[in-house]
């Protein structure tokens, strides 16, 4: 089934998030896992939070954040080596079938499209670093709404800007809970589920579940 625009999360989905620490792998030591994942799921709590207190910090502000707690929680890593994943996280590397997906789905006339909590900033790094300027029509930010996902208007940002209905239109998310906010949507969702985890909002299911983006058109 062809849509008139398939929408993309950006990490997790385009961008593999523990890259920054694997790139440092050697010097983070034998916890960088451990620190990685601490990472990421503060810097998602930390979005949940804000929005639902009406206290906007963008979504790099809370990725330093995060990063500090994930520090103290595990003390084995050397937090000398903040500013070097920092940089890394800025510059992330995509998933390897991620050019080629975005060009077919492209040269098929759909329109190409992020739609992330990542800053302005932050996106714009991480698709100039992947090479994905040409294929990408439009990065949609939070940034001009100041609020998260699963907020409704941050995915009526993509249906208001290409006056379409939520219908025509294929959002693809490693997160299970943004895949749940978009289905409540209405888009056509597809879970990219990498890691392999269970089901969950089971009232909200995806069209479809893929392991990677290869498989989605």
């Amino acid at each position: 089934m062809s849509h008139a625009a398939y929408v993309f999360d950006a990490y997790g989905t385009l961008f593999d998030v523990h890259a920054a620490v694997r790139r440092h792998a050697d010097a983070v030591g034998p916890d960088g896992q451990q620190l990685s994942e601490i990472w990421r799921v503060k810097q998602l709590e930390y979005s949940w939070t804000r929005a639902l207190m009406g206290q906007w910090r963008d979504f790099w502000a809370l990725t330093e954040d995060a990063l500090d707690h994930a520090f103290e929680r595990v003390p084995s890593a050397d937090k000398s080596l903040r500013p070097q994943l920092l940089e890394a996280y800025f510059k992330l590397d995509c998933y390897p079938e991620v050019p080629a997906v975005l060009k077919r789905l492209k040269a098929g006339g759909a329109k190409v499209a992020i739609l992330s909590n990542g800053s302005t900033e932050m996106l714009s790094s991480a698709v100039g670093n992947a090479a994905l300027g040409e294929v990408i029509d439009d990065v949609f930010s939070v940034d001009s709404l100041q609020t998260f996902k699963t907020a409704p208007a941050v995915y009526d940002m993509v249906t208001t800007a290409y006056r379409l209905y939520p219908d025509a239109v294929s959002f693809q998310s490693s997160n299970r809970w943004d895949i749940a906010g978009a289905t409540k949507f209405g888009f056509r969702t597809i879970w990219i589920n990498r890691a392999k985890m269970p089901d969950e909002y089971l009232d909200l299911s995806p069209s479809l579940i893929l392991p990677d983006l290869n498989g989605v058109g």
